[in-house]
Formats: structure tokens, C-alpha cells, sequence
């Protein structure tokens, strides 16, 4: 049977990486962290036009009642971020199969190009919110995405690691995937994606079936 996907597009942050475990890390416990990166959330899906990652990150952090200055450590840390568990081999096998994959990323490009690296396989697009000019869930980045990936927007699969990505993903439409780690209630009016998993494990059957 001829498959569906010729290339996966993904995030980065949540969708592959377990970033999560660094801001709790930098923030001192989980609950500070989860407030950190909630802020961090809202507040980077309404920005829109680019501004720089770490002012984002600094105001999100006040936003928690935390200190701007984690920010700062969490940038330096950046290169600590681990893949989830099973991410590694799952890109591989996709690798394997013939797919193209490249990454959507709400990132400075530095940052972005640091974490990409932990994943050690070949990315032939690594698309961050800095170079594209735009924050996601803005077009901008995912269709830079599509046209460095060559493939028809059709032939792409987008992994998500948030529910804010469900709204960027559907005005270009692109398929989604969405790897709900986190167990994100998506914000009202998201649209529904075509997968919803709570890890990586079925998405290679998802993208070759």
C-alpha cells in the first residue's frame, strides 16, 4: 500500500523533547515551572511578529511571580534538554522508511539549533520562529517549512507537541498529529487534529500506513 506521508514535520520543544523537566529544573519545583511555561505559552502564541525568545521567556517568568534572571539560566542550560524516551528511535525509523523530517520551532535560532542537535539524526529543515519572523501558531513558519522540506502540503504530517499548534496547523493545512505528553487541554475553538496520542510510539504506523 502506497504510503501517506513523505515527510513529518515537527515541534521541538514539547513534541520531541522533554523541555518541560528543564523549566521545572530552573524554576525549582514543578509547580513553579508549570506556571512558568504556561505564561510562556500564552503569552508567545499572542506575539505574532518575532521578538527576541529570551525577553518572552524573562517576561513569562515574572508573569509566574519568578525572577526575569531564569531566563537567562534557562538559555544557558539549554544544551541539558533530553529527548523523550522513545523520540530517537521513532525518528530513526521514520529515517529508515525514506521520510523527510524537519522542525517548527518557537525558538531563537541559536537555541533552536542547540536543541535540534540532541535529537542526532539528519533534519533537512530546522525552521525557527527567529528566522521565519513569526511566532506559531502565525503561518509563516510552518509554510517556510514546507517549501525547505519539498514536499507537497499534502504529502506532510505535522507532529505537535502543544495544543496551540492545532490552530497554525489547520490555516495551512496540514495534518496533525498531536503528541499530548502533557495532557494540554487545548484552548477554545482548537481544531481537532487527525491523531491524538499520549506518546510517539504509534507514529511511525501513522506515518508510513
Amino acid at each position: 500500500m502506497p504510503r501517506r506521508w513523505d515527510a513529518v514535520l515537527f515541534d521541538l520543544l514539547t513534541a520531541l523533547l522533554d523541555s518541560p523537566a528543564l523549566w521545572n529544573g530552573v524554576a525549582g519545583d514543578a509547580d513553579a515551572g508549570r506556571r512558568w511555561r504556561a505564561a510562556y505559552l500564552r503569552l508567545t502564541y499572542a506575539t505574532g511578529q518575532y521578538r527576541p525568545y529570551e525577553a518572552l521567556v524573562a517576561e513569562a517568568a515574572v508573569a509566574a511571580g519568578l525572577s526575569p534572571r531564569l531566563a537567562g539560566e534557562l538559555a544557558a542550560r539549554y544544551g541539558e534538554i533530553a529527548p523523550w524516551p522513545e523520540a530517537t528511535a521513532v525518528l530513526r525509523e521514520l529515517v529508515r522508511a525514506g521520510l523527510s523530517l524537519g522542525i517548527v520551532t518557537n525558538c531563537s535560532e541559536a537555541l533552536g539549533r542547540l536543541a535540534a542537535a540532541r535529537l542526532e539524526v539528519p533534519f533537512r529543515t530546522v525552521v525557527t520562529a527567529e528566522r521565519a519572523g513569526f511566532y506559531k501558531p502565525d503561518p509563516a513558519p510552518y509554510r517556510l517549512a514546507i517549501a525547505e522540506i519539498g514536499v507537497e502540503r499534502e504529502r506532510c504530517l505535522f507532529v505537535a507537541g502543544s495544543a496551540y499548534d492545532l490552530a497554525g496547523t489547520a490555516r495551512v493545512g496540514l495534518a496533525t498529529f498531536w503528541h499530548d505528553r502533557l495532557g494540554m487541554t487545548p484552548p477554545e475553538g482548537a481544531p481537532a487534529p487527525l491523531t491524538r496520542a499520549g506518546d510517539l510510539r504509534s507514529l511511525p504506523a501513522e506515518a508510513l500506513g
